[in-house]
């Protein structure tokens, strides 16, 4: 039977642009060559009805909530159709930050020490309850939604009395934020495909914090090879596949690291469905390691189970 690709993108959620503009991509890719694919946005497009237009196969590219959060997963294994990237536990935990890091934590693998501030709970009355938590990680810190990605919400404090205001703006992309000690470092992303980690990209922000601004609108430098040494560069790729291979992800993805000053890593976060626009560094990183853009959308299709 000839394969009939769906291409999801869009939805509803904070990364929809992002989304939009991956999925495009992806679709361009695949007429290329020559696979019969088509582009569904989810916002107009209902799931349940992908059988009854003869898709056989899909390609998720729906950033954040209803995309990566495990609802589009158990939605496809219900409907017994294979499907690119980590199945619906996987997506669920890795969605959650404070839960990845749990895990992480559990394993003894390293992050950064932090706490989480719900929504419920969020009083202005809790600031010398929340004052005294941010005071044990010392300022500066990061303020991070729960639940979002593409660095949407995230803030850096520098002054406590800056604290609660930007608690609060935070809440409002997520009912559960995250408050995280800052660590002076350099940023990397490792991206992983099927069993092997790509070639590690460092990232360099314009203004020294990697939000969502600087992430898509400012002239970051982005290093890759990485110019870490070949020792540091399998310690590093050791550290993300454990890290990868204990949450039970699997396919594609990518995860963000820190080195700080003395030279050790720290775990960031997950994204099991990066970005594919021209200036995502997932599809960098696969042409470092000898995959035109064509050859990896095929490759991440051939994984879809």
């Amino acid at each position: 039977m000839t394969k009939k690709i769906a291409v999801l993108y869009g939805g509803n959620s904070l990364e929809r642009e992002i989304s939009l503009k991956t999925g495009k991509r992806i679709l361009s890719a695949l007429h290329k060559l020559q696979i019969n694919a088509h582009g569904l946005d989810l916002k107009t497009f209902p799931i349940f009805l992908l059988k009854n237009y003869g898709f056989t196969n899909v390609f998720i590219a729906v950033h954040g909530k209803g995309g990566e959060d495990g609802k589009i997963q158990s939605i496809l294994d219900y409907m017994k159709l294979p499907y690119t990237g980590s199945r619906m536990l996987p997506s669920a935990i890795t969605m959650n930050k404070h839960i990845t890091k749990m895990i992480w934590k559990a394993y003894r693998l390293p992050i950064y020490p932090h706490f989480i501030v719900q929504k419920k709970n969020f009083i202005k009355s809790n600031f010398n309850n929340i004052n005294k938590q941010c005071l044990q990680l010392t300022l500066p810190c990061i303020i991070k939604p729960n639940y979002t990605g593409s660095s949407i919400g995230v803030v850096k404090i520098n002054h406590i009395d800056d604290l609660i205001p930007e608690i609060e703006i935070a809440l409002q992309y997520s009912n559960e934020i995250l408050i995280e000690q800052f660590i002076l470092g350099t940023e990397y992303t490792v991206g992983i495909l099927k069993n092997f980690t790509l070639p590690t990209i460092k990232i360099v922000p314009q203004d020294h914090f990697y939000n969502y601004h600087n992430k898509y609108y400012n002239n970051n430098q982005y290093f890759c090879p990485s110019g870490l040494s070949h020792n540091k560069e399998s310690e590093l790729s050791k550290l993300v596949l454990k890290a990868w291979q204990v949450l039970g992800c699997e396919g594609w993805g990518r995860i963000d690291v820190i080195m700080d000053q003395q030279g050790h890593f720290n775990l960031l976060e997950v994204n099991t469905i990066p970005g594919m626009t021209k200036k995502s560094l997932y599809p960098q990183s696969a042409k470092q390691y000898g995959l035109s853009f064509k050859e990896l959308v095929l490759t991440i299709l051939d994984t879809a189970r």
